[in-house]
């Protein structure tokens, strides 16, 4: 992989992964339980198109992702269009379209952390579990994802596993965080 100097690049310093790079479409069939929980989801916001993000959120809480027939059964059920969802839950990082492991990896590349050496600990994530950025391991429990901030830039180096955040983290404490989720 190539990366610019900063003197090239006008004195930025350019990152080399995209959280916002496409999404791999999961085509998955709804059974009718499924479907009547997005609709008991739906009904709890009473069908209110101003309530999409809560919709999504609690949604996504349920299946853990958002496929694109979830997103069709959202729309159905709001009376918007299916582009208007998939609007939304491409433009928020927070919302996914493809399923994450049991423990989701989250590594800041943020200012602070990327001159504080998040690169080489994102690295060290990809080797030791043997994926790379928006891939699952084979058994479901890690996935790993890049973030812009996540507002704790004092203890940056951070990653994030689920919610838990992991501050001044360095490419040897990798093996360590990995450890605490194996079992």
């Amino acid at each position: 992989m190539s990366t610019k100097t900063n003197a090239e690049n006008n004195g930025a310093i350019e990152c080399p992964y995209n959280e916002s790079s496409p999404q791999v479409e999961v085509k998955i069939k709804l059974t009718a339980d499924k479907i009547e929980k997005i609709d008991a989801i739906c009904r709890t916001f009473d069908n209110d198109p101003g309530e999409l993000i809560n919709v999504l959120h609690e949604t996504q809480s349920e299946f853990g992702y958002l496929p694109a027939e979830v997103q069709d059964v959202i729309a159905q059920n709001l009376r918007i269009p299916v582009a208007q969802v998939y609007g939304v839950v491409s433009f928020y990082s927070f919302f996914t379209m493809t399923p994450k492991g049991e423990h989701p990896i989250s590594i800041c590349l943020g200012t602070a952390c990327y001159v504080r050496g998040s690169e080489k600990i994102l690295e060290e994530f990809k080797k030791e579990l043997k994926i790379e950025v928006g891939e699952t391991t084979p058994d479901g429990k890690f996935s790993i994802n890049c973030l812009r901030c996540v507002g704790a830039c004092g203890l940056a180096p951070v990653v994030m596993v689920g919610e838990r955040v992991f501050g001044r983290v360095s490419p040897e404490g990798v093996k360590q965080i990995i450890a605490e989720y194996k079992d």
